[in-house]
């Protein structure tokens, strides 16, 4: 999942289109028809090249017919699936997730064991070679988004940089941070701006999925990454409520988090993209 101050923005516009939605076609019974084709909804990278993958490669011997639709916004994934127009998406984690149904009153949910990866915060800069070497008094951009935000802080008092306010969930700030030993200071910008602002700053938490469209492989060039044990980022199946044991979206489920697909989630993206399974 990609840049969430696009997805706050989208979620508030798309406020009152949703209103609708149950006067729209959420009677559809999308998963009625288990030798119809199943429609999934996604971001193009990594889902929609993933979910290209099982098309091409594992699909027919499961016996699943999978039609893939591209949506490069964080809205029409989750409105198409509520008034069935698709059967399925796979781009969000649980946090976004959450906040969607309780501004736009749907039923979406993820499907059980169907957790398929996570796009790491990595640690970078230009600087230095190990977070230890920062400076007092160094600036670290961050991304500006309220999710990805308060995952850069967690981030960084997972590595012992700072302390935040105990209870501060999803929505941490550079507000909420009780310790900061090294006087660090944050320079809050845009995700997609922060590969930019290496040289600027001393270092920048950026998005997996920014940091491979900058050449910057987490693996090999982060001072720190996420790891996707436990982590609440991770991208998961979703369905409208009701449709979790639809059986092509069982199947799916099932080639989603297979050793196949792990492969090619770590052959394709560098350590950019993680499997969570």
């Amino acid at each position: 999942m990609r840049n969430t101050a696009k997805i706050t923005t989208a979620v508030l516009a798309a406020g009152a289109l949703t209103l609708g939605l149950s006067a729209c076609g959420s009677d559809k019974d999308s998963g009625s028809d288990a030798s119809a084709p199943l429609k999934v909804a996604a971001t193009p990278t990594p889902q929609g090249e993933i979910l290209t993958y099982i098309k091409d490669n594992l699909a027919k011997k499961a016996g699943l017919e999978l039609e893939v639709k591209e949506f490069t916004d964080y809205v029409t994934p989750n409105t198409a699936v509520q008034q069935g127009e698709v059967d399925a998406n796979y781009f969000q984690h649980q946090p976004y997730l959450d906040d969607f149904n309780k501004k736009n009153g749907t039923d979406i949910v993820a499907v059980p064991n169907a957790t398929v990866h996570l796009e790491p915060l990595g640690v970078y800069s230009q600087g230095v070679k190990k977070l230890t070497d920062l400076k007092k008094g160094a600036t670290v951009a961050l991304p500006n988004d309220t999710t990805n935000e308060a995952r850069a802080l967690k981030l960084l008092e997972a590595n012992g940089l700072i302390e935040l306010k105990a209870g501060v969930g999803y929505e941490a700030t550079p507000k909420d941070v009780a310790s900061n030993p090294k006087n660090l200071q944050f320079k809050e910008l845009e995700a997609a701006q922060l590969p930019r602002s290496l040289s600027d700053v001393d270092a920048a938490v950026i998005n997996g999925n920014y940091a491979l469209e900058a050449d910057l492989s987490p693996a090999e060039n982060a001072l720190v990454a996420e790891s996707p044990k436990d982590n609440p980022y991770g991208n998961f199946l979703a369905v409208k409520k009701g449709n979790e044991d639809d059986p092509r979206v069982e199947k799916l489920a099932k080639l989603l988090t297979s050793p196949e697909v792990k492969k090619f989630i770590e052959d394709k993206y560098d350590g950019a993209v993680v499997a969570a399974f």
